[in-house]
């Protein structure tokens, strides 16, 4: 019996001299494991458009503007509204690269083309465009490939979606549209 205490003392002693679980250290084992960072999606990608994309797409909207005997301003946009490219063709009014601009940036916005935005404004349907300083004015196509905005392009001048097309049509060769699906 004596060896009994003596041998259940040293153990009550052991475990006293052991430093206790701190609370956190407890809800850690009774609390299931989280996914690891590498099961987790921490990125994505993004496509955007490059310089020489909006070049070519400027180039090619100037061509049908040409051929159709109209004079037009054009600007592009990235995905995140950043101008990558504005051209002018020479006799477009001093306001046409600003114009063709706050157009881009609506079409970015809205993700439809402007003239869409138009209709809903000119209807009461949405009247937000109008408060939220953007120029809800035809001319201007979002750039949607896959199903991606890449990006904005806004015309001033007569037919501005028209050479906007033509000219998403000639560039992406047929992969990019105006609208998201």
């Amino acid at each position: 019996m004596k060896k009994i205490f003596i041998i259940s003392g040293m153990i009550v002693g052991v475990m006293l001299s052991l430093p206790p679980q701190s609370r956190a250290q407890q809800q850690a084992r009774s609390t299931p494991a989280k996914p690891s960072t590498s099961d987790l999606k921490t990125t994505r990608e993004i496509r955007v458009i490059s310089s020489a994309g909006a070049r070519a797409l400027v180039d090619a909207c100037s061509a049908w503007a040409e051929q159709n005997k109209q004079i037009v301003a054009m600007a592009i946009l990235d995905w995140g509204g950043n101008l990558i490219e504005s051209h002018a063709m020479e006799g477009a009014p001093m306001n046409a690269i600003d114009t063709a601009l706050l157009k881009a940036k609506s079409a970015l916005r809205w993700r439809r083309p402007t003239s869409e935005t138009n209709k809903m404004v000119r209807s009461g349907e949405n009247l937000a465009p109008t408060f939220m300083r953007d120029f809800p004015q035809p001319g201007a196509l979002p750039i949607v490939v896959n199903n991606q905005v890449i990006g904005a392009m806004g015309v001033s001048g007569a037919d501005g979606e028209k050479c906007a097309q033509a000219a998403m049509d000639a560039v992406f060769n047929g992969q990019a549209t105006s609208s998201v699906k």
